[in-house]
């Protein structure tokens, strides 16, 4: 997969190449030696010849040197297709000049890589036509009794002479039971803070069991971002929006602030043990070994995060502020300057992140250093990946007890370890997890206001487009601050909270305004969220979650096999919804 056969003729006679490549998504690297092709062989007219495989997920800068001089003779610029075969054919035009060219050839056309995932959208799209259609069909009265019929006519015939009336007063019982379950809930709890937890953990599911091997399911290598990169601050996100509900409703309902501590902090202590034996499986490989347990994990960046913000947002919360009776200097701001501890709070440690990461002193790395180390800066610093956050790491919790293969091993072959879900990027964690928060509190505050909810998560969502901008300066590598997952950066955590305003906002006006989407599928993993994960993770390498492929270099069976075991979660999640069971922690 995600490769290309290309053949080297050289027809020089005088020296041979030196072939060397750079990938586009590679910022700054050196070029990587591919292969040695020698000279022709001017008597027989046999041009030397050397076989390279060749990347095709990014477009590659190919450099041809001379062996002798060791002078650059040409550069072509190419994006290769999958399983394509190539010729690059390099002579002389002019013997007086010693002009050289080089021509690409196509041998054999690639092959289109995305058509699987063209299939599986229309697959999905065609079930979910049918189910909608279905449905509508359910609705109309002449239907619905044929089909109650034709199912269980000794039952229908029962229904109709007995005193209990018509099917239809039967069928009103059981097709009523959503609508009620519907009311109730929509009184009770927002349907789409469910819908979107569900649909972030659904992504993650897909991409963790791989994306069908495709480069965009999976995380960027560095800077810039991909749909993988976009999930885990939503789901923070939420999860910060829900503490608020949360926490309003237990002191509402009279629990003391003592008692609601006790949950905040068992809680945060599953979550932390959970992450730790899920990211270390040792299932079937006898004792774990202490000297490589990995500590940092995404269940344990939750655990904190959630510790931190829930225990802010109890700390500082102010009686009356949620009703509206408090008075504040600006009506607009209600729902923030009641709580402007929390924003110092928040903004004293936005002001220990950027300290760290731009002005801790790194052995060997220059200060405020945010590459990726390796090949990547010229390699200069090859041992420098993740400047201060990388530093942190493996001087307080060791070489060996952090994430020991990064996304920039393979484009920026960088070897040292580094942590995702490590120490200083829980800074900014929680800074997501506080803009959740905040959405929190709109919906408190403007309840069954749905114009001005609406229009506060619009806002936010442009005033945090605004400051990602500035960061980045619109651009993937040359800003202030790169949007850099590996990091979590100040502009990924500014983008990433721009989209999930927006995507809140469009599912709250969908689900719950003009309730024209229940939220299925989505709703129903939302609501058992720490069970699809946990167990995503524990039963990933087994049967029916993964089986033997016939060609493991195909994307279509890799796709198929992790749409499979995603959708099988999915109705997972459905079947323990309509059981009523619902693990929580």
């Amino acid at each position: 997969m995600d490769q290309a056969l290309l053949l080297v003729r050289n027809e020089l006679p005088a020296q041979g190449l030196r072939l060397a490549a750079r990938s586009g998504s590679c910022h700054q690297c050196l070029y990587q030696f591919l292969a040695f092709v020698p000279p022709s062989n001017g008597s027989l007219r046999k041009p030397g010849t050397a076989e390279v495989v060749v990347d095709t997920q990014h477009p590659l800068t190919l450099q041809l040197n001379g062996s002798v001089s060791d002078t650059e003779l040409c550069k072509i610029q190419y994006h290769f297709g999958e399983f394509g075969n190539y010729s690059l054919l390099v002579k002389t035009l002019s013997t007086s000049t010693k002009t050289v060219s080089c021509d690409l050839v196509i041998n054999e056309g690639p092959i289109n890589s995305c058509l699987p995932i063209l299939f599986a959208f229309l697959v999905y799209t065609g079930t979910l036509t049918i189910l909608i259609v279905g449905r509508l069909l359910m609705k109309i009265h002449a239907v619905r009794n044929w089909v109650y019929k034709k199912l269980n006519p000794r039952e229908t015939d029962r229904l109709i002479n007995s005193e209990l009336g018509s099917p239809n007063t039967a069928d009103s019982i059981s097709s009523d039971l959503n609508p009620h379950l519907w009311s109730t809930a929509s009184r009770q709890r927002l349907r789409s803070l469910d819908t979107f937890r569900g649909l972030s953990l659904i992504i993650m599911v897909f991409v963790n069991y791989g994306g069908g091997r495709y480069w965009f399911f999976k995380h960027e290598s560095w800077n810039g971002l991909t749909v993988a990169d976009l999930v885990f601050p939503w789901f923070v996100f939420i999860m910060g929006t829900s503490i608020s509900l949360s926490l309003s409703s237990m002191l509402r309902w009279g629990s003391s602030k003592q008692k609601v501590l006790g949950k905040i902090l068992w809680r945060s202590f599953l979550l932390i043990l959970l992450g730790i034996i899920v990211v270390n499986p040792n299932y079937c490989l006898g004792p774990l070994s202490w000297d490589n347990l990995r500590i940092p994990g995404v269940l344990q960046r939750l655990g904190f995060t959630y510790l931190v913000v829930a225990a802010l947002e109890l700390l500082f919360t102010r009686a009356g502020a949620e009703s509206g009776t408090l008075e504040t200097l600006c009506p607009a701001l209600q729902d923030i300057l009641p709580y402007w501890p929390q924003w110092i709070f928040i903004l004293m440690l936005e002001a220990i992140w950027l300290c760290l990461t731009f002005l801790l002193p790194v052995p060997g790395c220059p200060r405020g250093y945010l590459g990726p180390g390796g090949i990547g800066d010229f390699g200069n610093y090859p041992n420098c990946t993740g400047g201060a956050a990388g530093y942190i790491d493996r001087l307080l919790l060791g070489e060996k007890h952090i994430y020991q293969h990064p996304s920039s091993s393979v484009i920026y072959q960088t070897t040292m370890p580094y942590d995702p879900e490590g120490i200083l990027g829980t800074i900014n964690t929680i800074f997501v997890a506080f803009l959740g928060l905040q959405a929190g509190k709109i919906i408190l505050f403007y309840r069954d206001q749905h114009k001005q909810i609406m229009s506060r998560f619009a806002i936010w969502s442009i005033v945090m487009g605004i400051v990602s901008a500035t960061l980045t300066k619109c651009s993937k590598e040359d800003g202030f601050i790169p949007i850099n997952k590996n990091l979590w950066s100040l502009s990924y955590v500014t983008t990433t909270s721009c989209f999930a305003f927006i995507l809140l906002l469009l599912m709250y006006y969908l689900v719950d305004v003009k309730r024209l989407w229940s939220g299925a599928p989505f709703f129903y993993p939302g609501m058992n969220s720490i069970l699809v994960y946990i167990g995503h993770e524990v039963f990933e390498n087994y049967f029916p979650f993964k089986w033997k492929m016939q060609d493991s270099q195909s994307h279509a069976e890799h796709l198929t096999q992790n749409l499979t075991a995603t959708t099988l979660w999915v109705i997972i999640s459905y079947v323990l919804y309509r059981r009523r069971i619902f693990w929580k922690i």
